[in-house]
C-alpha cells in the first residue's frame, strides 16, 4: 500500500493548475442516463472515484470513452442493458446513489444498493426516497437495495427537502427533467456543483430555473439530447492548495481558481492573516505576516464554510497564534484526523462536534494514517509545516479526490514523494 512522504521546511513558489470538480463530475456523469444521445464532459478530473462511477455506468450498459488522458469523457446510454446498481460497485462511493433519479425518470425502474464511501458519519438516503416518492415513485428497501418503480413515469410535484441535501437536490433535479409537468424543489442545496449540473442539463434541453437559490423549478420535457459541457473548477481542491503556502511559506497561484467558489473560506483566511489576491488566471495566496492568527470556524451548507475544507483548516490552525474553535455541523464523526495531528505535536481537544485547537509554535514529522479523503490531504499539508519527515499511510483515500497531488506540490518546491509499500 502506497504512502506519501513529506519533508517540511521548504517555502513554496509557483503555480498549481486546479482540476475539474470531483463532486461535479460524479453528478454530471449519471446525467447521461437521461438521454439516448451522447454527453461529452471536458475538464474532467482524473481520480479513482471517476473510475468507480465509470465502472458503475458501464455495468448498466453505458458506453464510456476516455480521451486526452482522461480529461474528456464521452458517455452514451443508447444501449442500456440494466437498471440495477450492484453493491460491489456502489459500496465504494457515496455518489453512486445519483443513478437512482435518472434511472427512474427515463426507465421508470431502478434497483440501487445502499451506498458507501468515507466513514464520516450517516448520510441518510431517506431524503432522496421521500422526495422521489412525492413524484410518484414506489420505493421499497429489501436486502440492502432500494427497489424503485414509477409506473407511467414520474410526475411533477412540490418537493420540500427537510435538509438542504446536495445529493437529494441533484437526484430530484435530474429526475424532474423528464417528469410530467412542473417540479418545485424547496430548501434546495445551493452548491456550485448543483448550478453546474443545471447548466449541463439545460444544454441537454432541460427547462430549469432557480439553480443556486433555495427554490428550483423544473418543467419536465419529453426527451433530452446531446451536449458538451465543461466541468466546473474543484472548489475543494482549490481551497486545499490555497492553504499550501500558509503551511510552508512562500506564494502560490492557483490557476483556474475563482473567488466566488470559495468566498466564505477566503474570508476566514483573510481573518487569519492570509492574503488572497485575484489574478488574470486565478487566485494568488501568501501569508500576510508570519504565522497565521487563530479564527473560529463553523461548517455550514453553501455558501457557508465547506465541511470538505474543515480538516485542512484545522491542520492550518494547529500552528496559528491563539486558540481556535471548530464546529462541525454537517457530518458527525468528522474529526478523525485530530488524533493524527496530535501525533505531530498539535494541541487539540475534541468534544462531540466541537474541536478546540490551541496553536503551537511548530509541528513535528511523524508516521500518521489517513482516515478519509480530506483527512489524508490535511496530514500532507501539516507535513509541509512540520520539522523532519512525515509519512502518511493509507493514501488510497487521497486518490479518490486529488489527482497527482505529489506532482502538483513538487512543482512548486515541496519535498514530497509517493513510496510504494509492499
Amino acid at each position: 500500500m502506497d504512502s506519501i512522504v513529506v519533508k517540511g521546511g521548504t517555502a513554496l513558489q509557483g503555480k498549481i493548475k486546479i482540476a475539474g470538480a470531483k463532486n461535479a463530475a460524479l453528478t454530471l456523469m449519471p446525467a447521461t442516463l437521461l438521454s439516448e444521445e451522447p454527453l461529452t464532459l471536458t475538464n474532467a478530473p482524473r481520480l479513482s472515484d471517476i473510475q468507480t462511477m465509470t465502472a458503475l455506468l458501464q455495468s448498466l450498459g453505458v458506453e464510456v470513452t476516455s480521451m486526452q488522458d482522461g480529461k474528456v469523457q464521452v458517455l452514451s446510454s443508447h444501449a442500456m442493458t440494466s437498471t440495477t446498481a450492484d453493491y460491489e460497485i456502489v459500496r465504494k462511493m457515496r455518489a453512486s446513489n445519483l443513478v437512482l433519479g435518472p434511472l427512474l425518470a427515463r426507465h421508470h425502474q431502478a434497483v440501487v444498493s445502499l451506498p458507501g464511501g468515507c466513514a464520516i458519519g450517516a448520510r441518510p438516503m431517506d431524503i432522496h426516497v421521500t422526495a422521489l416518492e412525492a413524484m410518484g415513485a414506489e420505493i421499497e428497501l429489501k436486502d440492502g437495495y432500494l427497489h424503485a418503480t414509477a409506473k407511467g413515469g414520474l410526475k411533477g410535484a412540490r418537493v420540500p427537502l427537510r435538509f438542504a441535501s446536495v445529493g437529494a437536490t441533484e437526484n430530484v433535479l435530474m429526475a424532474a427533467t423528464l417528469a410530467k409537468d412542473t417540479t418545485i424543489i424547496e430548501n434546495a442545496a445551493r452548491e456550485p456543483e448543483i448550478v453546474d449540473l443545471a447548466h449541463c442539463l439545460r444544454r441537454m434541453g432541460a427547462q430549469i430555473e432557480g439553480e443556486g437559490t433555495p427554490t428550483i423549478t423544473i418543467e419536465g420535457v419529453d426527451r433530452l439530447g446531446a451536449a458538451t459541457h465543461p466541468v466546473v473548477t474543484d472548489r475543494i481542491e482549490l481551497g486545499t492548495y490555497m492553504l499550501a503556502p500558509v503551511f510552508a511559506g512562500g506564494e502560490v497561484e492557483c490557476i483556474g481558481g475563482r473567488l466566488d467558489l470559495v468566498q466564505s473560506f477566503a474570508e476566514k483566511l483573510d481573518a487569519a492573516g492570509v492574503a488572497v489576491t485575484e489574478t488574470a488566471d486565478g487566485l494568488k495566496v501568501a501569508r500576510k505576516n508570519g504565522r497565521p492568527t487563530a479564527v473560529d470556524v463553523t461548517t455550514e451548507v453553501f455558501p457557508g464554510f465547506p465541511t470538505d475544507l474543515q480538516a485542512q483548516m484545522m491542520a492550518m490552525l494547529c500552528t496559528a497564534k491563539g486558540t481556535s474553535v471548530l464546529e462541525e455541523k454537517i457530518f458527525e464523526n468528522r474529526f478523525m484526523h485530530a488524533p493524527e495531528l496530535i501525533r505531530m505535536g498539535a494541541d487539540i481537544e475534541v468534544q462531540g462536534g466541537t474541536a478546540t485547537v490551541h496553536g503551537v509554535e511548530r509541528l513535528k514529522g511523524a508516521p500518521v494514517m489517513a482516515t478519509d479523503l480530506r483527512a489524508s490531504v490535511s496530514l500532507i499539508l501539516a507535513g509541509l509545516a512540520a520539522e523532519g519527515e512525515t509519512v502518511v499511510s493509507r493514501v488510497y483515500h487521497l486518490d479518490r479526490g486529488y489527482e497527482h497531488v505529489e506532482e502538483k506540490l513538487s512543482a512548486v518546491g515541496a519535498k514530497i514523494e509517493r513510496v510504494a509499500r509492499s
